[in-house]
């Protein structure tokens, strides 16, 4: 079985594939290499030009059968996806790094860090009082993986938690229900992916429910949020805002975004850690692994995720 991996790869993230594989290489540039034309299985690229030109190939790949991405969501390739080819995405690849970035997003929201830089930037002592993250209580409007990895985080300072999904189970909501779940709530973190089901699905009358002063976290989609409404509400100072994702992506000069108060944006960073692709090939020595044996694959995307 021939394996496509980007020409980038390092070594030590192809040792221990099972044997019978041989590898291709996509390339960074110029045509794809003979082998490339056989693969049945391959890892597309993360992010930037070698992604979209991935998408461009897939359909000289006439005998591909699985697409393993090194990413967590998946909207940006199932639209380009032939026919009958398998699409696994990264799920559980990017928990730790996400999580962190949620906890450090919060912590410092609530203790005022952005605001205190620009006050040391300007050389004013700023004395004003903080927050306590102690007693708060989260609503996480997604319940997957990094979910479950940043309530693990949160849990010592002594959060609680509210957790929403497309699917309810045991403490789990359902999307019915968030209305009546927004006021209870003093931060609120979306990691919902985007599908045609939840564009735009987080809109006013989310905003309106939410309490005075609440801090809205994105880490899912910046599609999944009406950005009008958003911008509505951060004008009235009835939310503040934290995100690593943005519609668009990256965000144009001039958007309202960029000034308005309580804003703090940090430009998709949360998964690009130098751990990222030793956890991403282990993943993908598994589904190799998985594939030749005859076993069903991780993370296989159903309804869009």
């Amino acid at each position: 079985m021939v394996l496509l991996v980007p020409e980038s790869t390092e070594a030590e993230h192809l040792v221990g594939l099972p044997e019978g594989v041989r590898l291709a290489y996509f390339p960074k540039e110029g045509p794809l290499p003979e082998e490339a034309l056989e693969a049945e299985f391959a890892v597309a690229p993360y992010g930037g030009a070698r992604a979209r030109r991935f998408l461009d190939e897939l359909p000289n790949l006439k005998r591909l059968k699985v697409v393993q991405t090194l990413t967590a969501g998946v909207d940006w390739i199932l639209p380009r996806l032939p026919a009958g080819v398998v699409l696994c995405d990264a799920a559980g690849v990017h928990d730790a790094p996400v999580a962190e970035w949620i906890v450090g997003a919060i912590l410092a929201a609530y203790k005022r860090f952005p605001e205190f830089r620009d006050a040391q930037r300007e050389g004013r002592w700023a004395y004003r009082w903080v927050e306590d993250l102690e007693g708060a209580t989260l609503l996480f409007l997604g319940y997957g993986s990094i979910a479950r990895a940043t309530e693990a985080r949160l849990a010592p300072f002594g959060v609680s938690f509210l957790r929403v999904a497309r699917t309810a189970r045991d403490g789990v909501y359902t999307l019915d229900e968030l209305p009546g779940l927004l006021p209870q709530a003093d931060v609120v973190v979306n990691l919902l992916p985007l599908t045609p089901f939840t564009e735009r699905l987080l809109g006013r009358e989310h905003f309106a429910r939410m309490k005075p002063g609440t801090l809205f976290v994105n880490a899912g989609r910046g599609k999944t949020v009406d950005q009008e409404a958003l911008v509505e509400a951060l004008r009235l100072g009835r939310v503040r805002f934290c995100s690593d994702v943005a519609d668009p992506e990256p965000l144009p000069e001039g958007h309202p975004l960029w000034s308005l108060p309580g804003v703090f944006l940090t430009p998709h960073v949360a998964g690009s850690t130098p751990k990222l692709f030793e956890r991403g090939f282990r993943l993908v020595r598994e589904q190799v692994a998985r594939y030749l044996r005859g076993e069903p694959l991780l993370n296989v995307v159903r309804e869009g995720y």
